[in-house]
């Protein structure tokens, strides 16, 4: 097809990134003909992105022939729902990070994250993902996974030079932490899923299973997969010191999520990924991701880069524009990147979503990984609730 045409769902962060990312595309790849939002404000955010049809209802746009791709940009914990549902229209999917979790919908009262084991949680969140799956195979539609580190320039980069240089790929550390997210939902298990692991830990997660899948399939045309995880969480917001602190410069208010965690991946061929996500740092978002080879080592820093450097002696110097995400502050000495959106990747994800629908091929990250994060993310729970070794795909 010469253009794909778009339902959106959800209005908050995700769907204006999304909207943003694929402004370059609109009229010539793809249209944006259609969104969907319980918001009072929703007539006017469609109004502002120059969308059509607007509704209160995300099952009309489901109704509707001409769409082909609904875009989901909504809370995790209706993700496996309206995936569902959109397989069973017939419409092809952009699903964002994580894919499903385990949110105690069975557990009516208390905290979820403090009274239900994590490995029954393994169980039910598998469970989940496996029935999106079958949904998504049985309606031959496409599910594509919105991991934007896949796409950011300086991870493919990272691919050519593995590529290149034929070494093998013996250690990863990757990390993303910030300061907290203020978003409501992210305080309890309930809305979130789980704390860091879950909201931060998806991305580096996601891309160190990615790139030891690309490293076997270049060497033995077999992916080289996940077999084992270990892992400790924190509540570092819990310290007693620190909740005496009168001024926080750090979200304290976590519920039954924890905001501190690291996980140790064991891959098939012995290689090891060592992952980190916190809550609790300081100086706007940090996406790294370093990996060691046989024979060279690449250092990514997607955020923060030194692409641009600024300096400026007051907070007030620079005004409105943007320079970091989840920055405290604009004195001193910042990083900002040129284009935000294109260095983590996100115009180049929507653009191969849509070129995935208009040529019908694979997307780079569709399905498996997103199931595959999962998986590990709540075997990393586990491993850590238990303090044990856990195997991937019990």
């Amino acid at each position: 097809m010469e253009k794909v045409k778009i339902g959106l769902v959800g209005k908050g962060f995700a769907a204006r990134l999304h909207l943003d990312s694929i402004a370059g595309l609109r009229g010539l790849k793809a249209d944006v003909v259609a969104f969907a939002s319980r918001n009072p404000n929703r007539d006017g955010f469609a109004k502002a992105y120059g969308i059509a049809d607007c509704y209160d209802d995300y099952r009309r746009l489901l109704e509707r022939s001409d769409i082909d791709i609904i875009d989901l940009c909504i809370p995790t914990d209706l993700h496996e729902q309206f995936c569902i549902e959109a397989a069973q229209a017939g419409k092809h999917i952009i699903c964002e990070k994580p894919l499903t979790g385990y949110f105690g919908k069975d557990r009516p009262e208390g905290q979820v994250g403090f009274s239900v084991s994590k490995a029954s949680m393994l169980r039910e969140t598998m469970k989940a993902c496996k029935r999106v799956a079958s949904e998504v195979e049985r309606n031959k539609i496409k599910f594509m996974y919105a991991e934007n580190w896949v796409y950011a320039p300086p991870f493919v980069k990272l691919k050519h030079l593995v590529r290149a240089s034929r070494g093998t790929i013996l250690d990863i550390r990757s990390e993303m932490s910030h300061s907290g997210s203020q978003a409501p939902y992210s305080r309890q298990w309930k809305t979130s899923g789980g704390g860091s692991l879950m909201r931060l830990g998806a991305h580096p997660v996601g891309a160190v299973l990615h790139l030891k899948h690309y490293e076997g399939l270049l060497k033995n045309s077999k992916p080289i997969r996940a077999k084992s995880v270990t892992a400790e969480v924190g509540y570092h917001s819990k310290i007693e010191s620190f909740r005496g602190e009168s001024k926080k410069y750090l979200v304290s208010e976590w519920e039954d999520v924890e905001d501190w965690g690291m996980m140790v991946i064991t891959f098939e061929d012995g290689a090891h990924a060592t992952v980190f996500s916190s809550d609790g740092v300081l100086g706007g978002v940090r996406n790294t991701i370093e990996v060691y080879l046989s024979n060279s080592v690449v250092h990514v820093n997607i955020n923060p880069n030194n692409a641009v450097e600024i300096y400026a002696p007051d907070a007030h110097i620079f005004g409105d524009e943007y320079i970091a995400e989840r920055l405290e502050t604009k004195a001193g000495w910042n990083f900002p990147s040129p284009d935000d959106n294109w260095m983590r990747g996100y115009a180049q994800e929507m653009e191969d979503f849509i070129d995935a629908v208009r040529l019908n091929r694979d997307p780079a990250s569709g399905i498996e990984l997103a199931m595959d994060t999962v998986e590990v993310i709540y075997a990393a729970y586990t491993a850590a609730e238990e303090g044990r070794r856990v195997t991937i795909g019990m």
